[in-house]
């Protein structure tokens, strides 16, 4: 039998683990602090400005990335039917990044920041990542060329575009002129910074926690639901037309802003065709995920994988929708647009990252592959919805109803409303999404008690194993 390395994949995914609780405990924190701002307690270093990136950093960064780092090295092997392409370049790659995000979570608070949407990072931290990334990259296409395996299994084909776009992007945002050890300034200014800076940013979402995630699923969602791919021919449209459409996407962030109409017009109509690979990738994994009647009825993951995907629909036919400047107009800068981008973070990326750990982990483990309490995943996954959509809708609302009231004027063209009566009207809802998002952090909590009771009890059958062999 081909064995596999393994052990770098199970430090990913502690890692993972752990970073997915940090970044969420800050966002709850924030959530209570847009309610009673008094909640930073005056300390400088928890002022919703400087924990806001560290929040968004863990999550992207520590969670997301360890598990995509985590799970392309062990799809790369097993699809390829080979070992890594070199163990110390993995281990080099899980320390490297692991310092990344230690960096991230010391400098951010203190204040060192480039103040670039998901490019927060100072230069000497992005060269680490930098140098990170092509380790990383060396490491996946290295073993991809090495696989036995003359068939390249479609997952890899969306970690290698996610690795490879990544890549190119986040260097052409952070090109910076150093002033000293924690401070630069981008090259960019104006509108040529505004386009790279959106360049980069929407493209952040669309290839690392649309494509690796998409890659993800390809893989794990026929392994929980015992059945082929849905439709190949599908996972090829998605993937070019992702390619495609997704990397021109970004400027509908600037619509009624000074950059060019034609490059927002750009954006407005990429980002409706975007409809096309956006659907064609979420039918597919939708019918894989269904294909077993049976295991959907009984298996809790699997529906997990469900509600990943129809949330994956979700928003992105709400992404488009607010490309379109009629909606843009009501939605821009309000909560709408934090509720359509939670709709994804929770419900696409979160669940169906909770789903490939509720699999991944008891199969690292050994064993049966199975988890220690199936109880506990019932209530995270109750938990989880209710969060999810306490959170959505109260933003909705909240953003929605903001929106208009922006919008209203009088006849002599002065406002109906006051940008403090906005707030008055947003306040409630504020508390309606901080109790969200413990409802989410209490499920993931639960989840975390449940795999180290795994993982304790597979260590129990592994010393009586011992204790037996050599009685």
């Amino acid at each position: 039998m081909q064995e596999y390395d393994l052990k770098v994949v199970r430090y990913f995914i502690w890692a993972s683990l752990l970073w997915g609780l940090v970044g969420m405990a800050v966002g709850v924190l924030l959530a209570l602090q847009l309610y009673w701002p008094g909640a930073n307690f005056e300390i400088p270093y928890l002022t919703f400005g400087r924990i806001r990136p560290l929040h968004t950093n863990a999550v992207i960064y520590g969670f997301c990335c360890c598990l995509l780092f985590g799970g392309s090295l062990y799809i790369v092997q097993k699809t390829g039917r080979c070992n890594l392409f070199n163990q110390s370049l993995g281990w080099m790659v899980f320390w490297g990044w692991q310092l990344v995000i230690v960096l991230a979570a010391i400098t951010l608070p203190l204040g060192f920041t480039s103040s670039k949407e998901f490019a927060e990072l100072e230069w000497p931290i992005d060269i680490l990542v930098v140098v990170v990334w092509v380790l990383y990259a060396i490491e996946f296409f290295g073993t991809l060329a090495r696989r036995k395996e003359q068939h390249i299994f479609v997952s890899n084909w969306f970690f290698g575009a996610f690795i490879i776009v990544v890549a190119l992007i986040y260097v052409v945002n952070n090109l910076e002129l150093p002033v000293s050890a924690f401070k630069s300034y981008s090259i960019y200014s104006g509108v040529e910074d505004a386009l790279v800076q959106w360049w980069w940013g929407h493209n952040a979402v669309g290839f690392l926690l649309t494509a690796g995630v998409i890659g993800l699923g390809y893989y794990f969602i026929p392994k929980v639901a015992e059945r082929p791919i849905y439709s190949y021919r599908l996972s090829i449209i998605s993937f070019w037309g992702l390619v495609g459409f997704y990397t021109w996407a970004g400027t509908h962030h600037l619509i009624y802003s000074s950059v060019p109409e034609w490059a927002q017009s750009l954006g407005i109509v990429m980002s409706l065709l975007l409809f096309i690979p956006s659907w064609a990738g979420a039918f597919n994994l939708y019918m894989t995920a269904r294909s077993n009647p049976e295991k959907m009825r009984t298996d809790l993951t699997l529906r997990f994988f469900k509600w990943a995907i129809i949330y994956y629909a979700l928003s992105t036919f709400e992404g488009p929708l607010l490309a379109i400047p009629w909606f843009n107009m009501i939605g821009h800068n309000t909560d709408w647009i934090i509720g359509h981008v939670h709709s994804g973070a929770l419900g696409w990326v979160g669940f169906s990252l909770i789903a490939v750990l509720y699999y991944f982990v008891p199969h690292l483990l050994g064993g049966d592959g199975k988890l220690w309490s199936r109880k506990l995943i019932l209530w995270h996954y109750v938990l989880a919805h209710a969060g999810i959509l306490l959170y959505i809708v109260s933003m909705w609302i909240s953003g929605i109803g903001s929106g208009v009231m922006w919008l209203a004027t009088e006849a002599d063209g002065t406002m109906t409303y006051t940008f403090i009566d906005s707030l008055r009207f947003s306040h409630p809802w504020q508390l309606v999404r901080f109790v969200g998002g413990v409802l989410y952090l209490t499920g993931f909590v639960l989840m975390l008690v449940n795999i180290r009771k795994t993982r304790l009890a597979r260590e129990k059958e592994l010393m009586i194993e011992r204790i037996l062999a050599n009685a």
